[in-house]
């Protein structure tokens, strides 16, 4: 159950459009949803303030048909990451309002369009073969209502392009700065904003980036204060903790 359902039972309770009783039971549904081959947290958007986010790796589209139609019926939107081709053609076909990111794999239900949302998100792209990542990160920003915007191909080989958004940079309530190679952007980043920066490492990069593994030490032992760091190619990581730092009110 979602708060706003919450809300609405509570309300009609007061009204006495719905008893006490009636009340107990329904509440007495939750947290738990069972569907054979998935336990979903139906009260998580209560504590944790989003509804359950769903791995779509591994499971099959008949999982991912199920999993999605028992959360937009409790919650209304819905977030898939790292869905197959034919996982994203399933939900799509079972839900006509779904939409598949092919960038990044996201199959999503309820996305704000782009630029509405409250406070300032910012994705920071170092390169072209970073998107993927970058994307993932900016759809799970959106969908928790962040307004987010991206900046990208701004890595540190062309230095130039990146001092070119310094304003757009210091605006930003988080930034989540994504790059592979030597990972050397947040650190840079960091050097010029008062902001939280959250790095993330991507598998981009030659034999000796070691899938990713050369980008997450050098994010790991930045230099710049204020930065944080999730795990390799972990774009929802990032914009999930990016868009919780959003809704903190500003004081600045």
């Amino acid at each position: 159950m979602n708060t706003a359902n919450l809300e609405a039972l509570l309300t009609a309770i007061r009204a006495g459009e719905v008893s006490v009783s009636e009340g107990l039971e329904r509440l007495s549904a939750g947290p738990v949803r069972d569907l054979g081959h998935t336990r979903l947290d139906t009260n998580r958007e209560l504590r944790c303030g989003h509804p359950e986010v769903v791995y779509g790796a591994s499971k099959t589209p008949e999982q991912l048909v199920d999993i999605a139609q028992a959360l937009i019926e409790d919650h209304g939107s819905l977030l898939i990451t790292r869905t197959t081709a034919e996982g994203a053609a399933a939900v799509c076909a079972a839900l006509p309002q779904a939409t598949h990111h092919k960038g990044s794999g996201c199959v999503t239900v309820g996305l704000p369009a782009e630029g509405a949302g409250e406070g300032f998100v910012l994705v920071v792209c170092a390169g072209t073969s970073d998107l993927h990542v970058a994307e993932e990160a900016a759809i799970t920003a959106r969908l928790m209502g962040a307004r987010v915007e991206s900046i990208n191909d701004v890595g540190v080989a062309g230095l130039h392009r990146l001092l070119e958004t310094t304003d757009k940079l210091r605006k930003a309530r988080a930034l989540v700065v994504v790059a592979g190679m030597e990972g050397a952007l947040p650190s840079v980043i960091g050097g010029l904003v008062e902001r939280p920066v959250i790095a993330v490492p991507t598998s981009v990069g030659y034999g000796a980036s070691f899938g990713g593994v050369a980008a997450l030490l050098g994010m790991l032992n930045s230099c710049a204060s204020g930065i944080s760091v999730v795990n390799i190619d972990n774009g929802f990581g990032a914009g999930y903790q990016a868009a919780l730092i959003n809704r903190i009110p500003s004081t600045v």
